[in-house]
């Protein structure tokens, strides 16, 4: 399913609307280059389990935990991964098959991990459509638990 946004608050939204309907032991990979709204997307979907906190990438520390919504949420970042060895020792079994929802930034380093069943968001930008424009495509989930049309997402 491919949406476009054109607005952080969209983007927002549109992850807001997937951690709302997100069920325990999901794990969601989120690609797209730096800067185009990866953490926003994860704040809403953050937003959506109930978290109250803030949220932000887990850059330096790979993984942040909240607990504080209707199920845990582990938030990865993967992109200063050395080697796949150290998510061996963040654990990270404990949290890909936990029952919370799993949300790892730049997936794509650590693919071999990765089990079968995951929920795939690529967010790109197309500055000929503006600014704040979005391409989000997400592979892994049924159109029908969104609810949306395929582009032109409306709030």
């Amino acid at each position: 399913m491919k949406i476009e946004t054109h607005s952080a608050a969209e983007t927002s939204a549109l992850g807001q609307r997937l951690g709302e309907q997100a069920l325990p032991g999901q794990i969601y990979t989120l690609t797209g280059d730096l800067g185009v709204g990866k953490t926003v997307f994860t704040q809403g979907l953050a937003k959506g389990l109930g978290i109250t906190e803030p949220v932000s990438s887990p850059t330096f520390t790979i993984v942040q935990v909240y607990e504080d919504g209707r199920l845990p949420f582990y938030h990865f970042d993967v992109y200063r991964i050395g080697d796949i060895e150290e998510m061996e020792e963040i654990g990270y079994d404990d949290y890909f098959f936990g029952q919370g929802v799993t949300m790892i930034e730049w997936a794509n380093l650590i693919e071999e991990l990765l089990p079968e069943n995951i929920i795939s968001v690529m967010i790109e930008k197309d500055l000929d459509k503006g600014f704040d424009y979005r391409k989000i495509t997400i592979q892994g989930l049924p159109d029908e638990v969104l609810n949306i049309r395929r582009t032109g997402y409306q709030l």
